[in-house]
């Protein structure tokens, strides 16, 4: 009976130890979707970097703020659109002399206070932090990936027409960043010291 009793009892407690390898395992497998993500997009009916630059490749010099808004770029509406002053351009463009610009700049140095000018900054950022939850979490080693796009147009308007248009951006942002701290959650109370102390 005793020798019954201690085969029973070694089984339950190799039973209860493997339980415990199988839920440690599915824990710590699962804490990844625990680390923080972030993300910093524009209000835009655009997803993808492909969408906005084809629309923006519609817009032809002569447009109107109405056609401007079929193709997307509602300039009098939109959030996130950036006024500039035609004393704006010129301080953007001011190491390229006058007659070397194209010729809608020219105008809008001219025309001075007929001239309004657009910029239209599109981004969908997305970041997250990977790699070992616990080591994040007690702030032993951060890894965190960003990808997305960026989008700029500048488009220039004088009498209600597109008289020059300029784009920029990054179709593709792969970025990551790795942070180590050897002391962990003691390395920001170190820091925040040091920066206390009167030298």
């Amino acid at each position: 009976m005793t020798h019954h009793s201690a085969s029973y009892q070694q089984g339950m407690n190799g039973w209860l130890i493997r339980c415990l390898l199988v839920a440690a395992v599915v824990f710590l497998a699962g804490c990844s979707s625990l680390l923080p993500s972030a993300k910093d997009e524009t209000v835009t009916s655009w997803e993808e970097f492909e969408q906005v630059k084809g629309a923006y490749d519609k817009i032809t010099l002569g447009n109107s703020r109405a056609e401007l808004k079929e193709l997307g770029f509602d300039v009098d509406n939109s959030s996130n659109i950036l006024v500039l002053s035609y004393l704006d351009v010129a301080t953007k463009v001011q190491s390229i002399p006058v007659t070397e610009l194209d010729a809608g700049l020219q105008t809008c140095m001219k025309r001075r206070y007929e001239c309004q000018t657009y910029v239209v900054d599109l981004r969908k950022l997305r970041s997250k932090r990977v790699g070992n939850f616990w080591a994040d979490f007690f702030n032993f080693r951060r890894k965190t990936d960003a990808t997305g796009w960026r989008f700029n147009a500048l488009l220039v308007m004088i009498d209600d027409q597109v008289t020059y248009k300029l784009w920029s951006g990054t179709p593709k942002v792969e970025l990551y960043e790795e942070k180590r701290n050897p002391l962990g959650p003691l390395q920001s109370f170190n820091d925040m010291t040091l920066t206390l102390l009167p030298w």
